[in-house]
Parts: structure tokens; C-alpha cells; sequence
């Protein structure tokens, strides 16, 4: 048996003792990385560390600390509350506002995990305030994120119509764009739909200022708020008051906003900068922050991560692709290069494996009986769409960021969702971009 092929066993006995025995997967995953890399692939442990993604490694941990502190002085309850006033108390609009925002940010130049990274724990604290699906509301706000990633000016879309001028390949910056964003407005409309979204549509939030009434009412009714407190616990912030500690928490997400989008900073560093800063100052609000990372995501997603990158340097990744181009049918090689970008993204870079496939596809597009258009713009939806994965980054910030739930169920939750769009999302995409053979 081939190396890359007991690669992809020892892949798929990690999936299966991590179901079936509760364990850790990451746990496992770097167990595997030892045990493969240094038996099989003989890599020494300089070899193994070279997949660990210690970027990723620093967004999970800046990002869940930051918002940890959020949490904790009540800001990402203002926020809440400032979103809800912002549709006049109209719950269901909130998952479209937050899948519009994140598309916006990266079809302006923002990569996709950081557009995520600043707006799922808002997303995902408005859905646990709510009783929302974290599934859905995470969901909007990936597929929102892939829906504005390959316009023009975007990072994604440079990237690949980048690729598509230096392989000499037939282009249409438009097409690429509209086809993902129609793409994940569906998969959105779809999961809003399954996921409880049209129950929200006759519920409201808290009214906004004009419904409230008079200014007096509302001074009235903090007071006899502020009067019951003192004799019973506090169940909620009201949400309303803007604190100093509020003021300097949101002008932090500002900033963080600004350094990624504005300076091309790092997400990670950026917000594990201003979490320090702002624990300097609130020292007894941040305490327990630290305690609140996601440290089992962490494991979870580096020991995947570090596994995949062994695979990678094993050469399976290529092995697989050629593999496929060797097949003496276009459409078949076709869906079959789509399948395997979905597969190979949910746990890899989905612009680096993009980079690997459509130059494998170009042998084939040469001879003419595969658009070339269609194809790319297959693979691009293909390779991005599964990004809900809970091993990819946005995923990965999703099942990080989600408060006040079962983290074992909502990866579960994620693992299968994300199995069904790598099933279904390429096949779809094949039949009705390259089976027509656009471009």
C-alpha cells in the first residue's frame, strides 16, 4: 500500500475514534501526525511542526479572548441590543443583516476569516440571547462571507482570476463573483429555512426608543429597575447604558476592524493586543477571560490542521489531483477535481487548494470540451462553499465564538453540515455550470 494512501486510512480511523470513543480529534490528529509522518513519511519532528497553523493557532485564541472581555463588560449585549434597535425588533432580519455585513467586508478587500472573525461572536451572542440555531446563524454568516469573496477587487477573486491569466485560460471576472454569490444566497436562503428562520418572522426583540414611549417613561422605568436589583440578582445587562468599559471595547473593534481591513494587520495579533489592553485597564472585568478561550477548539483545529499539512508534505494532496487528471473523460475529471477541492478545503487553505486544481485542470480544458469559465467558477464555489466546516478557519471561528453552548453537539452539527454541502454543493455546481460548458 502506497504512503498517501495509508495517509487517507489513518485520516478516516481518527474520524471514527474520535465519534465513537469521545476523544479529543485534535488529540488524535497529532498523535496520527507523529506516527505517520515519522514511520511512514520519515519526517523528523521539525517535518511535523511545519503544518501546524500557528496563524490560525493565534485568530482563535486573539479573537475568543477579545470577545471573551466583550462579553464579560457587557459590549457584545450592547451590541445586541444596538441590532436589534437597528431593525426595529425584527429578529428574523438579523441573520440577513449579518450574512449582508460579512459579504461586504470581504467583496471589499477583506479576507474571509477575518470578516468572520469580526462578526460571528456578535452573530452568535445575538443568537444565544435569542434562542437562535447557532447552526444557522454561524451558517449565514460563512456562506455571507463566500458570497462577497470573489468580487473584482476581493482577495479570493484576485487570487484566482490571477491564476486564470498566468495558466493562459479564458476569464470572466463577473461570472466568478455572481456565480458564488447566487450560489451562497441559496445554501443561505435554504438553511434559514430548515433551520428555523421563518419561525422568527413574527417575533420581535426589544422596541426601539420611539416605542418606548416618552424620555420620562423610560428614566421611570430604569429606576424601578435599578431599585429592584438591589434586592434581587441581576438575571441580564439592560443593554442601554453605554459604560466607559463599552466605550473602550467597541472603539477596540473598531480598531481591530480598521488594522486587518485598513492595514492588511494580522487578525490574531491585532485583537490579542487589544484584549491585553483592555484588560490592563479593567483588570477584574478580564480575569476570567483567559479561562474562556476555546482552548478544546484550539486542540481541535491545530491537530487537524498539523495532520493535513503531513499529508500535504507526503505529496497525497497531488496524488489525488493527478490521479483525477489522468482521466480520459472530461466531465467525469471534472466533477471529479470539484469534489475533491470541497473535500481537500473543508480541512486546507480553500485558495491554496485553488491554486493546486485549476492548473490540473488545464490539460483537459485545452482540449475544448469543458468551458473554462464554468469550470473555474465550479471549483471556486466548490472549494469555498464548505468553508462551514468545523476544520476550516471560518468554521473553526464559528464553533469558537459561539457562547452558552454544547461545543461537542454544535461540532457535530457543524461536521455534519458541512458533509452535506461537500456532498451536494459540486455535484450541483458541475451540472449547472460545466455540464453546459460556459466559456
Amino acid at each position: 500500500m502506497s504512503a498517501e494512501l495509508i495517509s487517507i486510512l489513518v485520516l478516516a480511523v481518527v474520524f471514527v475514534i474520535a465519534t465513537t470513543r469521545s476523544i479529543n480529534m485534535g488529540a488524535l490528529a497529532f498523535a496520527a501526525a507523529f506516527g505517520v509522518g515519522g514511520l511512514v513519511a520519515g519526517l523528523d519532528a521539525d517535518g511535523v511542526f511545519a503544518g501546524f497553523p500557528g496563524d490560525l493557532f493565534v485568530v482563535l485564541v486573539g479573537v475568543t479572548y477579545l470577545f471573551a472581555i466583550a462579553r464579560a463588560n457587557g459590549t457584545t449585549d450592547w451590541l445586541v441590543h444596538a441590532a436589534i434597535r437597528l431593525v426595529r425588533g425584527r429578529i428574523a432580519l438579523i441573520p440577513w443583516v449579518m450574512f449582508a455585513i460579512t459579504g461586504a467586508l470581504t467583496a471589499i478587500g477583506a479576507v474571509s476569516p477575518a470578516a468572520v472573525a469580526i462578526v460571528a461572536p456578535i452573530a452568535l451572542s445575538f443568537a444565544a440571547r435569542y434562542g437562535i440555531s447557532p447552526l444557522l446563524m454561524g451558517a449565514m454568516v460563512v456562506h455571507g462571507a463566500q458570497g462577497g469573496g470573489f468580487s473584482p477587487i476581493s482577495i479570493y477573486g484576485s487570487i484566482v482570476n490571477g491564476i486564470v491569466e498566468r495558466e493562459n485560460l479564458p476569464g470572466s471576472e463577473l461570472t466568478l463573483f455572481l456565480g458564488s454569490l447566487v450560489a451562497n444566497l441559496l445554501i443561505a436562503g435554504i438553511v434559514f429555512v430548515l433551520f428555523g428562520g421563518l419561525k422568527l418572522s413574527g417575533r420581535r426583540g426589544e422596541p426601539s426608543r420611539a416605542e418606548q414611549g416618552s424620555q420620562q417613561d423610560q428614566k421611570d422605568q430604569k429606576g424601578r429597575k435599578a431599585r429592584k436589583d438591589e434586592h434581587e440578582p441581576k438575571e441580564e445587562p439592560s443593554g442601554s447604558r453605554l459604560t466607559p468599559a463599552i466605550g473602550a471595547t467597541l472603539a477596540a473593534l473598531v480598531a481591530l476592524v480598521v488594522a486587518v481591513l485598513g492595514f492588511d494587520l494580522d487578525a490574531g495579533l491585532s485583537a490579542i493586543t487589544l484584549a491585553v489592553l483592555l484588560s490592563a485597564v479593567w483588570p477584574d472585568t478580564s480575569r476570567k477571560a483567559v479561562s474562556e478561550i476555546a482552548w478544546p477548539t484550539v486542540l481541535l483545529i491545530c491537530g487537524v490542521l498539523t495532520y493535513v499539512g503531513v499529508m500535504e508534505e507526503m505529496g497525497t494532496i497531488d496524488y489525488a489531483g493527478h490521479a483525477v487528471g489522468d482521466i480520459g473523460i472530461p466531465l467525469l475529471a471534472a466533477l471529479l477535481l470539484c469534489y475533491i477541492g470541497a473535500i481537500i478545503s473543508a480541512f486546507a487553505s480553500s485558495v491554496g487548494i485553488m491554486g493546486a486544481l485549476i492548473p490540473l485542470a488545464v490539460p483537459f480544458l485545452a482540449q475544448g470540451e469543458i468551458g473554462a469559465i464554468g469550470m473555474i467558477t465550479a471549483l471556486a464555489i466548490s472549494a469555498t462553499v464548505v468553508d462551514v466546516s468545523p476544520f476550516s478557519t471560518n468554521g473553526a471561528l464559528v464553533l469558537a465564538a459561539a457562547p452558552d453552548v454544547d461545543r461537542e453537539r454544535f461540532f457535530r452539527q457543524l461536521m455534519v453540515y458541512g458533509g452535506i454541502v461537500v456532498a451536494v454543493v459540486p455535484a450541483a455546481a458541475w451540472l449547472v455550470l460545466v455540464v453546459p460548458g460556459f466559456g
